[in-house]
């Protein structure tokens, strides 16, 4: 069964991945991989904030299939080196060596920022009191 729930999680993470990007493209443009980033930031965020808070110390339990959903599938789906790769091969080999060094130095700073963000964010919610 948690095969069936990681495919149908991926399915929905590449999908959410195209729109997020895609808005990001249309709103904001092209010339920098904003989408990807953002799709990156969000991803990081997500997953540390639900592995936090569905933890066996966490405020909300989840089996087995719910973590594997979100963190393999949705996740998994959702994020995107295979997108961020090519993307910065391509400013580099377009001469825009300084956006590539930027879309590499964001994307790591941003998406180890957003990983601490969730964890905290699910922590502080692990500590209140109640159900």
């Amino acid at each position: 069964m948690t095969y069936f729930w990681v495919m149908l999680g991926s399915a929905l993470g590449g999908g959410a991945r195209f729109f997020v990007s895609g808005l990001a493209a249309q709103h904001i443009g092209q010339t920098f991989t904003i989408g990807t980033l953002m799709v990156n930031v969000t991803g990081s965020f997500v997953i540390d904030f639900f592995a936090t808070l569905t933890a066996p110390d966490g405020r909300i339990f989840v089996g087995a299939d719910a973590r594997q959903f979100v963190m393999t599938g949705l996740c998994g789906g959702y994020t995107t080196f295979s997108s961020f790769s090519p993307q910065t091969l391509n400013l580099a080999r377009d001469g825009e060596t300084l956006l590539a060094g930027a879309n590499i130095v964001w994307s790591v700073v941003l998406c180890l920022l957003a990983v601490w963000a969730g964890y905290v964010a699910a922590n502080a919610l692990n500590q209140l009191k109640g159900t």
